[in-house]
C-alpha cells in the first residue's frame, strides 16, 4: 500500500495573498472614489452653467441699464406714456411698451388658461387610456411649431377672420396676436396641469365617489383643488411664455409703440422693440442702443415677479400626500 504524500506548497504565496488582496481592494476603492468624485464634479459644473449664464445676463443688463439711466431719469422712464427713443423728440416712457405686452398677455391667458385647464381635466379624469396616449403627444406638438409660423398664421388667417366681425379692425392688432399666443401656450398649461391632476392620489377620488359624487363633481371639487399648486405652476409658466414671446407680436401686433389697452389697436411689445432695434444700424453705446438693455431689464423684472409669486403660491397651496 503506497502512502499518499501531502502536496507541498511554498509558504511565500500564502503569506503574500492577504496583503495582495488588501492592496487590490484599496486600489479598486481608490479608483471608484476618484470616478465618483469626477462624476460629481462634472454634474456640479453642468448645474452651475445655468447659474453662471443667469448671473452673466443679469450683470450685462444691469451694467448697460445703469449707463442708460445716467442719461434718462428713472421717473420719466416709468411714467412717460410715449416711447420714441429713435426720434429727434425722444421720449423714453416704457409704459407704451408695457401696455402692449400686458394686453397681448391677458388676451393669451384668456384663451390658454380655460382651454388648457379643461383639456387637462378631460385627459386626466375622463379620457380613455388610448385616447389620452394619442391626444397628449399631438397636443404637445403645438409647442414645437416655430413661433414665426404662428405669427404669419395670426396675420394672414386670424386677422382676416376677425375683420369679418370687426370691419374696422386694422391689419396689425393685439387681438389676433393674443389669440394665437393663447393657442400656442395651451400645451404648456394643459400638460403641466394634467400631470398635477394625475398626481392626486386615487383614494381621494374613491372617497368622493363613495360619498355619491359624480365624476364631474369629483374632478371639479376634489381633484382640481388638490392639484392647485401644480395648476398655479402651469399658469405662471404660461404667463412667462406669453410675456417673453417675440415673433407672434412682432408680426401680427405691429411695431408701433402705442399706449393703449384696447386689443383692437396695433401696439409694440418689449420683445418686439428689442428685435426692431437689435436688427438696426444703431451705433454701439448710443442712447438708442442702450434702450434695449433697459427694456430687457424691465422684462426680466416682470418675469421675476411672476416667478416669485408662483413660488409663494405653490408653497402656500402645496399638498403632501
Amino acid at each position: 500500500m503506497s502512502s499518499i504524500l501531502p502536496l507541498k506548497h511554498s509558504p511565500e504565496p500564502l503569506a503574500a495573498t492577504p496583503a495582495a488582496l488588501r492592496q487590490g481592494w484599496s486600489s479598486a476603492r481608490l479608483r471608484r472614489r476618484l470616478a465618483e468624485r469626477a462624476i460629481e464634479t462634472l454634474l456640479l459644473l453642468a448645474a452651475m452653467v445655468s447659474v453662471f449664464t443667469t448671473v452673466a445676463i443679469v450683470a450685462i443688463l444691469v451694467w448697460e441699464s445703469v449707463v442708460f439711466f445716467r442719461s434718462v431719469p428713472l421717473l420719466d422712464f416709468l411714467t412717460d406714456t410715449q416711447w420714441t427713443p429713435l426720434f429727434d423728440d425722444a421720449h423714453f416712457g416704457i409704459l407704451a411698451l408695457l401696455s402692449g405686452t400686458l394686453t397681448t398677455t391677458i388676451v393669451a391667458l384668456m384663451v390658454a388658461v380655460p382651454l388648457g385647464t379643461i383639456l387637462a381635466i378631460y385627459l386626466s379624469e375622463f379620457a380613455p387610456f388610448r385616447v389620452r396616449e394619442v391626444a397628449k403627444p399631438f397636443l404637445e406638438l403645438l409647442g414645437g411649431i416655430p413661433t414665426i409660423v404662428y405669427g404669419y398664421f395670426a396675420l394672414l388667417f386670424v386677422t382676416p377672420v376677425l375683420q369679418t366681425i370687426y370691419p374696422e379692425l386694422p391689419g396689425f392688432n393685439m387681438l389676433s396676436a393674443g389669440l394665437v399666443m393663447g393657442i400656442m401656450i395651451i400645451p404648456y398649461v394643459s400638460s403641466l396641469s394634467e400631470d398635477a391632476m394625475r398626481a392626486v392620489p386615487m383614494h381621494m377620488r374613491e372617497a368622493s365617489y363613495a360619498m355619491g359624487a359624480t365624476r364631474l363633481q369629483t374632478a371639479l371639487f376634489v381633484v382640481t383643488p388638490a392639484a392647485l399648486s401644480g395648476l398655479a405652476s402651469s399658469y405662471i409658466l404660461g404667463i412667462s411664455r406669453a410675456v417673453g414671446e417675440t415673433m407672434v407680436v412682432a408680426i401680427a401686433a405691429g411695431m408701433q409703440p402705442n399706449f393703449s389697452f384696447d386689443p383692437r389697436e396695433p401696439a409694440a411689445t418689449i420683445t418686439a422693440y428689442i428685435v426692431q432695434v437689435a436688427l438696426g444700424d444703431l451705433p454701439h453705446g448710443s442712447i438708442g442702443y442702450q434702450t434695449i438693455f433697459a427694456a430687457g431689464l424691465t422684462l426680466l423684472l416682470i418675469t421675476l415677479v411672476f416667478n416669485i409669486f408662483g413660488h409663494f403660491l405653490r408653497k402656500r397651496f402645496r399638498e403632501a400626500y
